[in-house]
């Protein structure tokens, strides 16, 4: 049974729930009441009960700051709130301390039994599965039987083993008539990992798959014998079965590689194969499960991969990441699909890896190449394909920030020249291109329009009509015609009129009333 404590600050609530609920088949026995926050967390020092039912609303100490007291110092200790409050932060206060379970008042018998059967489940499962890891652990200070797991490493190694010899430890390990088919698991953990992971993946594989005759840590792997006694497809969801319940209580992936049947005799013959299979985790990645029908044929030849160093340094160069990562996944999924030669592969990618150092800058050189040397130890193509991929889009974005800041030069530059001209009513954009900067006018124009939001001629236009603005402002009464002349409209006063209307929003008549109707106020 596990204990409840129940609190509430009404008396009649208190009470109402505690004759109503069923708590012993609920599988809980209520073992004491609180009328406020303080005095409950008396008795959860005293009692230490495994679920509290507790108001939110009480004098001296609420719900929720019991709830964070009393996790605290006993954190397995689980809530239920109740509250006539229907402001969901007072339910998301609760929850930012693991409390799952919020009933709002008035709440009836089944809503508190559900919950509490709902706890008691979870509890269940907590405990089910602390039980399982202690027994994982028990069973690695247990030394496994190292008769069958040296015959293993042998079997499938470097010593023979005659008939008669074969027929002696069929006997000793009490295994099957000769003639019964085998078949060999070989598993690998993927990344950082306890050895004694391996031998918890080995009780769990026991467990799990049936027919084992023999298992054995090998190289760093786990290597399982088994009878041929069941369908391949049933074969297949046990190992399905295995490696999802290795992730779940260790969160570690697993590949595995699986032989075709043949007899014990063989077994030399099988492990060969499923180094094969494993040694193909290179292309189809990690975490998979590999047969010999998933190998490429034996007769693959060098392959045609279109490495364009060309294109590729120029998408670089251009500063176009979202260009130079299609390409890569182009190429890297071309390789997945050739499955050529490990060693070929790598030789492509190491080929490209060496253009992105020619291409990166100085400061980044010595790194890019003291990094040569991890390629090496990536086993998996998408492995190498993310490694280069990251390389790549950094070098692509070095050449990107270059560009923009020679943009911004230039477009700093054409400024400064239409600071100096901008009365001149013949300065133009191909004027400033042709004629000053020596440069492609459209180019110009895109350019300036990238990295300032406007094209040159509005540029300009607004620039002429501020200035005669402020000359308006300085000088008062001064002709229309004259700040057509002065500020590169040609002396035309009409067409001077119409685009200071535009900027300004009024014609430059009106803007001088304007500012001397404000002047005389």
């Amino acid at each position: 049974m596990y204990k409840v404590l129940l609190v509430d600050d009404e008396r009649m609530i208190l009470e109402g729930i505690q004759q109503i609920v069923d708590w012993n088949s609920a599988g809980t026995k209520l073992i004491g009441t609180a009328r406020n926050g303080i005095e409950a967390y008396e008795l959860v020092v005293k009692e230490q009960p495994d679920f509290v039912i507790s108001d939110i609303s009480m004098p001296g100490l609420n719900g929720l700051e019991l709830v964070e007291k009393t996790l605290q110092s006993f954190p397995n200790i689980r809530f239920i709130m109740l509250t006539g409050y229907k402001d969901f932060e007072y339910a998301r206060s609760a929850m930012q301390y693991g409390v799952k379970h919020y009933l709002l008042k008035p709440c009836n018998e089944a809503q508190i039994y559900e919950a509490l059967a709902e706890l008691v489940i979870e509890r269940e499962e907590h405990e089910e599965r602390e039980q399982f890891v202690a027994s994982m652990k028990d069973g690695l200070n247990k030394v496994l039987p190292h008769v069958k797991e040296q015959f293993l490493r042998e079997l499938v190694s470097n010593k023979t083993y005659g008939r008669s010899d074969l027929d002696y430890y069929r006997e000793l390990f009490g295994l099957k008539e000769e003639e019964h088919p085998i078949r060999l698991i070989l598993f690998q953990l993927e990344h950082s990992h306890e050895y004694e992971h391996l031998f918890a993946l080995k009780n769990i594989a026991e467990d799990l798959l049936e027919g084992v005759l023999l298992g054995a840590t090998l190289n760093g792997r786990l290597l399982m014998l088994v009878h041929e006694t069941l369908e391949l497809a049933v074969l297949l969801r046990n190992i399905e079965e295995v490696k999802q319940t290795f992730l779940g209580f260790y969160n570690v992936e697993l590949t595995v590689a699986l032989s075709e049947a043949g007899l014990m005799e063989t077994a030399r013959k099988l492990y060969r194969e499923t180094l094969q299979c494993m040694n193909h985790r290179f292309y189809v990645g990690e975490g998979s499960l590999i047969m010999k029908g998933d190998l490429p044929a034996d007769d693959r030849g060098s392959g045609d991969v279109e490495l364009d160093e060309e294109r590729m340094a120029l998408l670089i160069k251009s500063g176009l990441s979202d260009e130079v990562e299609r390409e890569l996944e182009r190429l890297f999924s071309q390789l997945a699909q050739l499955c050529l030669e490990i060693g070929v592969t790598r030789s492509y990618v190491l080929e490209l890896y060496a253009m992105l150092i020619r291409l990166c800058s100085p400061e980044d050189r010595h790194r890019f190449t003291a990094q040569m040397a991890e390629i090496v130890g990536l086993d998996t193509l998408s492995s190498l394909e993310t490694f280069v991929k990251k390389a790549a889009l950094h070098v692509t974005s070095g050449y990107y920030k270059n560009s923009i800041s020679r943009r911004s030069s230039i477009v700093e530059r054409m400024i400064s020249i239409v600071e100096q001209h901008y009365m001149n009513a013949e300065l133009t954009l191909n004027g400033v291109a042709n004629e000053m900067l020596y440069m492609n006018p459209d180019y110009l124009g895109k350019v300036f329009k990238q990295v300032t939001g406007d094209n040159f001629s509005h540029y300009l236009s607004r620039l002429r009509i501020e200035k005669a603005a402020e000359q308006i402002r300085r000088s008062g009464d001064v002709k229309i015609f004259e700040l057509a002349d002065a500020y590169g409209f040609g002396g035309n006063s009409k067409y001077f009129s119409q685009a200071f209307k535009k900027w300004m929003g009024m014609t430059p008549t009106e803007y001088r009333k304007s500012l001397e109707e404000s002047r005389a106020h």
